[in-house]
Order: C-alpha cells, then structure tokens, then sequence
C-alpha cells in the first residue's frame, strides 16, 4: 500500500489508516474485543501499516486494544498515532459533554489540554499501548481554557524527549494552527471530510497544501452511511451515537441512497464495493494525505484496505463530482 509522508515530520503513514474509535465501543453501542484485534491484524496484514486512536476512545479500553493487536510487531514496521486532550478522568478545562459509558454509566468528557497533563497523557497512553514512543501525538479538539502557545510547548517538549516522533492536532481551525505553528511545528491536523461532508475544501485544504501540512481525513464513510448499507428507519444498538447523529436522519439517508444509487455502476464496473469506492475517492482528493477508517471485523478491515490499492481515472472522478453537485443533505 503507497504511503505518505506527514509532511514537516519524517513519519509516513499508509493512505489508509486503521480508526480505531469504534474498537473502543465507546459511543459505537459496545465492542466485541476479539474481533477488533482480528481487525487490526488483518488490516496490517494487507499494508495498513497506520493505526489512530486516543484515550478517550472506551476511556483507555482503544489504546490497550490496539497494543495488544501489535504486541507481537516489530514497532519499526508500524506508525502509531494517538491523542491527548480530552479526559474523562478528571474535572478540568471546559466540559465538553457526556455521553454513556461502555458499562452503561455517564461519562463526562473535558477538554483540557494545560502543559502537565498532556505530558501525563502521553505517558499513560505509551504504558497502554505497550511502547516507548508514538510517531503521531495530536491535539483532540481545541482547549478554549489553556493558552495553544501553554499545549503546543508540551508536544514540543515530548518530541524533544523522544516520546513522539511528530506533533499534530484535530479539528483545529486555520487560525488556531497559525497560533500553534508559533511554538511547534505541525505535522498534521485530523479533520472530518467525506463527500458529503467537505467544508474544509474551502479554507482549511488551501491552508494546509501552500504550507505543506497533512490532512487525516476521518469519517471518510461519514460513519458508515456511505457504505450504502443503511436505510430510512435503521434502528442503531443502544448507545450508538449514530441514532442521534443528524447525517442518519431518514431523509438523509433517502439523499445519499439515491446518489450511491447514481455512482454504483463505478463500483460494479470496478467489481469493488460502493465503500472502497468512496475511500478511493477520498484519498485521491488534493490535499488529502490518508483516510482514517474504522472496521467492526476482519472482513471489513480487508475490504477498506483494499480500497486504498484503488487508483481512480480522470474519468471516474469527473462523474463522481458531477453527481455529487447534485446532492444536498439536511444538516448544519
């Protein structure tokens, strides 16, 4: 599988990268462990060589997932990515919301990123995943609390110990890594972008292309409604966040049928599925360095991998966007 350099960073990463949000069950109605490591190893198995997690995912149940899955790896061959910022295990910075637990119980998430406790979530996280360093720390989401100049000293100094290879950030605006970039050099920032969803394309794309900093794209499958496997009315197991998540509204859902309806016979034509077809899109999309995707099992972690050995002509993207011109969904 072709990799890609986080650009400011010696890291690569493959164009693929194993999400491991869902492994963690948290806010995905519950995991099943096995399977997730059976997922992980049959994504590095065929070239997905990434693997992006953080703490908050199943609050440390991702992480210690994701070591296992790569106990028995030479750490060389793989890049691991994390995050730091959002705790659950602590009152501080702004609360960010709550949401229910693997165990069934609330949990409160808070954005917090002050110097010592990203260094504390960086060593947890290390103990966690059964390394000594992490080639990718990344800011979660922004901390209106602590100073960005306070957060980006910490990545500064953890890169400066050896503890990471390369510093970045999620969901962080133009402006915010300007202000960040002041302190430390970003190797990347991880934000949504799918088809449907790809508001970056007008501020943050140029911003990151003319500067040379990689975009992580998640939700390339906008969790799963992509995929063409989903239909006015699904019932999503409890605490899926997906039941509330306004991109899964029935209409939606009927808009984004229709229009994986239009490109289908691409993927038909490929003999691939309507979802490789989309993380082929993705990847190919200017600007976008690697397309984060998260797999329930083997089977499906197979079926993403493969997606990204898929080269798109000229041709195929070309009808791809203008049927996509076509599309509007009901969201904010």
């Amino acid at each position: 599988m072709k990799k890609r350099r986080l650009d400011s960073s010696e890291v690569e990463v493959s164009v693929v990268v194993f999400g491991a949000w869902a492994a963690g069950g948290w806010m995905w109605g519950g995991n099943e462990r096995a399977k997730s490591i059976e997922a992980i190893r049959a994504s590095i198995e065929l070239g997905v060589t990434s693997i992006d997690t953080a703490p908050i995912y199943g609050q440390g149940l991702s992480e210690e997932i994701v070591g296992e899955a790569i106990l028995d790896i030479p750490r060389a061959d793989l890049q691991i990515l994390t995050k730091c910022g959002l705790r659950w295990d602590v009152e501080a910075g702004e609360f960010f919301f709550e949401s229910e637990g693997n165990d069934g119980h609330p949990v409160r998430t808070y954005r917090y990123a002050a110097r010592d406790s990203v260094i504390a979530e960086c060593e947890a996280s290390l103990l966690r995943l059964g390394t000594d360093y992490l080639d990718l720390l990344q800011l979660h989401w922004p901390d209106p609390t602590t100073p960005i100049d306070e957060t980006m000293e910490a990545l500064a100094k953890l890169a400066d110990q050896g503890k990471i290879r390369a510093a970045g950030v999620s969901n962080y605006s133009v402006e915010q890594m300007r202000v960040a970039e002041q302190t430390v050099s970003l190797a990347s920032n991880q934000m949504p972008y799918s088809m449907v969803n790809r508001g970056i394309e007008a501020d943050l794309v140029p911003y990151c292309v003319e500067r040379g900093r990689a975009i992580l794209a998640y939700s390339p499958l906008q969790r799963g409604l992509l995929t063409g496997k989903y239909r006015p009315g699904h019932a999503f197991a409890a605490g899926d966040h997906r039941a509330r998540y306004e991109f899964f509204t029935d209409e939606n859902v009927r808009r984004v049928d229709a229009f994986l309806d239009s490109i289908r016979p691409l993927a038909d034509a490929r003999g691939i599925t309507l979802a490789q077809l989309v993380i082929a899109w993705t990847i190919a999309q200017p600007g976008i360095t690697a397309a984060l995707v998260g797999a329930r099992d083997a089977e499906q972690a197979r079926a993403n991998a493969q997606g990204g050995e898929i080269e798109l002509t000229p041709a195929e993207l070309d009808e791809i966007a203008r049927r996509l011109a076509g599309l509007r969904l009901d969201v904010e």
